[in-house]
């Protein structure tokens, strides 16, 4: 036990419900290494690192931090004990300056007021110690994605992380940001800090990571060093089965132009820019695959075509419909279907079954309901069958969508809107966060329903790997303005489209203007 910085042995985590979310899981990580924690989604990784940060307690087993064992109560235990998270969704205030976040809760103060020069001193100071380098001025809201996650690492290092929990960390990060992440991140290893390296990202945990360990149903499937498996073999370890990581397709047959978005722009209620004159055609048949860092107008431009978000600049027409001031209705009844990125606001009522979920789009049609009631007996045949043909693992039809992992609710989604008879699909971050199994099932379903429904998908993406296999054609965004186009996917690799993304690249209005025909 000497050499653990952190054993976690033999727990097991059963919810009130019965549920066994952890089962006899044995986790260590050595001093001074990045040990990546991984598994499906609903595998067990997210309570086992809640139990960690003492935001849950185990029904059984124990946990040493530096050979002695310690009761995590709650997070300040978690913290005092030198443990930091970085959860994935960052907790930050974003009306604040750099400096007021990273200090948040352990204030320096001055004659009882804020110490806001002490606060620029000890931000500076800390960066520069650990390499991680922010404009303690800055206003959050402002700052880049990669700085953001620069600011959490920084907090939790005040606070005396010698162990750090990183939650997917590069799930919206471009090739350059993710490859400055690594380097910090490996000098951070140097001085001595653990980290716990959480990803779906393979080819990222053979680069950075030294050992590993797999779960699966909450048990412990595989530990090792990463040097001796190939990512083909993790990938299978974690889902039980062959897995395809490289998405083949047949190329796309466009035909007809079923959306087109001509000179839309958007400015927010604080005057600020987030669509510029964007301009572009969606294809029957075909992929239209969007990359940009996150925050680059990407959500605003999927807000608008789905209903959810009112603009008074450009022309969006659908199926020769503008749908300028239409409700979200008039516009799912044109045929599109809206995949949201925030699948917890938009995209599902948690404390709903997965039958209402699955019907919310086509409850009142006759094929579910009567005249008075709804035909429940019809209802859960018809959603028993979309829960085999979508592999949503649930107890069936009348599960709560809140109990399920979020690769799941996830499959929920997809099950409704591709089942919604849709011309358009609008699929915005579809496989964030979630496992290597349902992401394979969703980008193939994405690709079957272009080559063999003959629609048009608009993928928006922050996982390059997923917009360049899946994309037919692609768009890239900074700044709220399309600052490349490829028509062809596949004719561009990561690193360039990085430099575009970057706002280091931009083509002329000609090579960009050939998206709308």
């Amino acid at each position: 036990m000497e050499n653990h910085i952190l054993l976690m042995k033999d727990i097991t985590k059963v919810y009130p419900n019965g549920f066994v979310a952890n089962k006899q899981i044995t986790f260590d990580c050595h001093h001074g290494e990045i040990h990546a924690l991984l598994g499906e989604n609903g595998a067990g990784k997210t309570t086992l690192m809640k139990i960690l940060f003492g935001f849950e307690t185990a029904t059984e087993g124990e946990v040493f931090l530096k050979g002695k064992k310690v009761n995590l109560k709650n997070a300040l235990d978690a913290i005092t004990h030198g443990i930091g998270m970085v959860h994935q969704h960052f907790m930050l205030v974003d009306e604040l300056s750099v400096a007021e976040n990273i200090v948040l809760g352990s204030e320096p103060t001055k004659a009882l007021a804020f110490n806001r020069k002490k606060a620029i001193k000890m931000t500076t100071e800390l960066s520069e110690k650990y390499n991680l380098k922010v404009d303690p001025t800055a206003i959050v809201g402002d700052v880049t994605v990669a700085t953001k996650q620069k600011i959490e690492i920084l907090k939790a290092l005040l606070r005396g992380a010698e162990i750090l929990v990183l939650d997917e960390p590069t799930a919206v990060l471009t090739p350059q940001e993710t490859q400055e992440l690594f380097i910090e991140l490996k000098y951070l290893k140097e001085l001595g800090h653990t980290i716990i390296f959480i990803s779906h990202k393979l080819q990222e945990v053979k680069e950075i990571c030294d050992r590993f360990t797999i779960l699966r149903h909450g048990r412990v499937v595989g530990h090792g060093s990463v040097d001796e498996y190939t990512p083909q073999m993790l990938s299978n370890m974690m889902v039980g089965r062959d897995v395809v990581l490289t998405v083949k397709k047949e190329p796309a047959v466009q035909s007809d132009t079923v959306v087109s978005v001509e000179g839309l722009s958007y400015t927010n209620s604080l005057g600020k820019v987030l669509l510029d004159n964007v301009s572009f055609a969606m294809k029957r048949g075909s992929v239209l695959g969007i990359a940009g860092v996150e925050g680059n107008g990407q959500n605003e431009l999927c807000e608008i075509m789905t209903g959810l978000r009112e603009f008074l600049r450009g022309k969006v027409t659908i199926k020769d419909k503008e749908i300028k001031g239409q409700s979200v209705r008039v516009i799912r009844k044109l045929g599109v279907a809206n995949i949201s990125e925030d699948r917890m606001t938009y995209g599902c009522s948690p404390m709903s079954t997965v039958a209402e979920n699955i019907i919310a789009d086509r409850y009142f049609k006759t094929k579910y309901a009567g005249k008075v009631m709804l035909r429940k007996k019809d209802i859960n045949k018809i959603v028993t069958d979309y829960i085999d043909e979508f592999r949503i693992e649930c107890t069936g039809p009348n599960a709560y969508v809140r109990e399920l992992s979020g690769g799941n609710i996830q499959k929920v989604i997809v099950a409704r809107e591709f089942t919604s008879g849709a011309d358009v699909i609008i699929a915005n971050q579809p496989t964030r966060g979630i496992d290597v199994g349902a992401t394979e099932f969703i980008r193939l379903k994405l690709i079957e329903m272009t080559r063999e429904n003959n629609i048009a998908v608009l993928l928006v993406s922050a996982d390059l790997n997923e917009v360049l296999e899946v994309s037919d054609r692609l768009l890239v965004m900074h700044k709220g303005k399309v600052v490349a186009y490829y028509d062809d996917a596949s004719s561009v690799g990561d690193e360039e489209l990085g430099e575009y993304m970057l706002g280091l690249k931009e083509m002329t209005a000609e090579q960009i203007g050939c998206a709308t025909l």
